[in-house]
C-alpha cells in the first residue's frame, strides 16, 4: 500500500480543527474542495482517486482537506453555513502558507470556491469548478435526491443508490463496498441529512458575474446527478470563463475520464498537457502457483479447498512481509509480489515453498528482475509477462529465476543450478534460467 501524505490541522476563527493534507510541489499551487462529505485519508484507499490525486500532483502542489464536520475534522452541530465553508477555505491557506492559490471544487464544493472567489479575489488565481451545484442540491435531480435521502441507511450500509450519482459503477460490487464506507466515515447517516437539508438553502449563482479571476468550468455531458446544464449556466454568468464538455456520466471527479479532467486542468494552468506518463521503477517480481490444483480440488471438495487457498494466501502475505516485499494481488492458485532486491526475492520464494509443504501443496515459483509501471497498487509491463512465463517453466518445487537476477546476486550466499534455455510463450529470444537454493 502507498505510504500516506501526512494530515496536518488548520485551526478556524471559531478554533475549528479542519483536516488537510498536501501533496505534489507547486507552483501552481490548488486548494480542492471535495463535495459535501469525505475523508482524505480513506479517499486514498480507492484505486481511481488516488490516481487522480497523483496525476494532478505531477504537475501542482494539491491541498486535500475535509470541511468542518466531515472526514477527520472537528463535528459540527446546527446549521452549515457557506461562511464555514469559505472559513475552512481560507483555514487551510493560511496553514500551508499561501497568499494566492488556485481554487478546485466540485460538486457543492464550487459553491464554496466560487463564494469565497467572490468575496475575495485577492486570494486566488484562477478557479475551476467540476460539476459544480452552485444552487446547493437544488441543481441535483429531485428524484435523484429523494431517492437517496429515502434509502440513506441502506445506502450507507451497502452502498446501495451508488448507481444514481456514478451509474457506470452500477455492475461493480467491489466499489461500492468500498463507498459504503468512505460515506460511513466520511459522515454518518443523520450527519448527510442535515448537510443536504442545509445544502438546499446555498445559492451563490448570484457571485457569478462578479468572478474576475480566470475561470474553467468542466462538466461531463450525461451526467445524471447534476446535469450538464448547471455547468454551461456557470461558464455564462462568469465573464470569460472556458467551458469544457467531457464524455460520461458520472459526478465523482475521479471516475471515468479523470486523466482527460487533469490534463484540461493542466493545460488551463500551465499551458501544456503533457498526458499520462507512467511511472516506472526497478523491482524483482515473485510469482507462485500451486501444482496440480485443478486434481487437488477436485480431490477435497470446494470447501475444503476454499480453505486450503485462505490458508495458502495467509502463509504467503506473512512470507512477503516477513522480507520486505509488497503483495501484488492473488492470481487464483497462487500470488504475486514485488520487492526491492533480487536475494530477499529469492529468500522469500524459498520460504513460501516450504510453508506450502505443510499444507501437503508444492509450489512453483519465478523471480525476476525487471523495470515495471506502477498502476495504482498494481504494476505492469513486459517484465511483469516474463516473470508469469518464468514461474511457469517451472518444476514442481522449484524456483527459477532470469539470467537477469542470476547477474545481480553474484557473490551472494544463493546457489544457482544451470537449467538452461527456454522458450517462453508469447515472449522473444530464448531465456537463460536457473534453480535456487540457499
Amino acid at each position: 500500500m502507498r505510504d500516506l501524505p501526512e494530515t496536518r490541522y488548520a485551526k478556524t476563527v471559531g478554533d475549528v480543527h479542519i483536516a488537510y493534507q498536501v501533496i505534489g510541489e507547486g507552483p501552481p499551487d490548488i486548494v480542492y474542495a471535495n463535495s459535501f462529505m469525505g475523508h482524505v485519508e480513506v479517499s486514498w484507499e480507492y484505486p481511481p482517486a488516488a490516481h487522480f490525486y497523483e496525476r494532478m500532483a505531477a504537475f501542482a502542489r494539491m491541498v486535500l482537506f475535509d470541511r468542518r464536520g466531515t472526514g477527520l475534522s472537528d463535528p459540527m452541530v446546527g446549521q452549515f453555513t457557506i461562511e464555514d465553508r469559505s472559513d475552512d477555505l481560507r483555514a487551510v491557506m493560511d496553514a500551508v502558507g499561501l497568499e494566492r492559490a488556485v481554487l478546485l471544487g466540485s460538486s457543492e464544493g464550487a459553491s464554496a470556491c466560487t463564494y469565497f472567489t467572490a468575496r475575495h479575489p485577492e486570494r486566488v488565481t484562477a478557479l475551476i469548478l467540476f460539476s459544480p451545484a452552485l444552487g446547493g442540491l437544488r441543481d441535483a435531480a429531485s428524484s435523484f435526491r429523494d431517492a437517496i435521502l429515502a434509502s440513506l441507511d441502506e445506502t450507507w450500509r451497502s452502498g446501495a443508490g451508488l448507481e444514481l450519482v456514478n451509474p457506470s459503477l452500477a455492475d461493480d460490487a467491489e466499489a461500492r463496498s468500498w463507498y459504503a464506507r468512505y460515506f460511513r466515515l466520511s459522515a454518518s447517516p443523520s450527519l448527510v441529512r442535515t448537510l443536504m437539508k442545509n445544502n438546499l438553502e446555498i445559492d451563490v449563482r448570484g457571485f457569478l458575474p462578479g468572478i474576475s479571476v480566470p475561470t474553467l468550468v468542466l462538466h461531463r455531458t450525461e451526467e445524471t446527478w447534476v446535469s450538464v446544464e448547471h455547468g454551461r449556466y456557470a461558464a455564462e454568468h462568469i465573464p470569460d470563463a472556458r467551458l469544457v464538455e467531457l464524455p460520461g456520466t458520472d459526478h465523482y471527479i475521479w471516475e471515468q475520464n479523470s486523466d482527460a479532467v487533469v490534463e484540461e486542468i493542466e493545460e488551463f494552468l500551465t499551458g501544456v498537457r503533457r498526458g499520462c506518463e507512467p511511472q516506472r521503477a526497478l523491482k524483482t517480481l515473485v510469482v507462485t502457483d500451486i501444482v496440480q490444483s485443478t486434481d487437488h480440488a477436485r480431490e477435497v471438495g470446494d470447501a475444503e479447498w476454499r480453505r486450503l487457498l485462505d490458508r495458502q494466501d495467509m502463509l504467503v502475505q506473512r512470507q512477503i512481509a516477513r522480507f520486505g516485499g509488497r503483495f501484488v494481488k492473488n492470481t487464483g492458485d497462487g500470488v504475486f509480489a514485488t520487492f526491492d532486491g533480487p536475494v530477499s526475492a529469492i529468500r522469500c520464494a524459498l520460504a513460501v515453498r516450504e510453508s506450502m509443504r505443510g499444507l501437503g501443496l508444492q509450489v512453483r515459483a519465478g523471480v525476476h528482475a525487471c523495470e515495471v509501471e506502477l498502476r495504482g497498487d498494481d504494476v505492469g509491463g513486459i517484465g511483469v509477462h516474463i516473470g508469469f512465463r518464468v514461474a511457469a517453466a517451472a518444476a514442481a518445487g522449484e524456483v527459477l529465476v532470469s539470467r537477469t537476477v542470476a547477474d545481480l546476486i553474484a557473490g551472494s550466499e544463493v546457489r544457482l543450478t544451470d537449467r538452461g534455455e527456454y522458450e517462453l510463450k508469447g515472449i522473444p529470444e530464448r531465456w537463460h534460467l536457473f534453480a535456487a537454493n540457499m
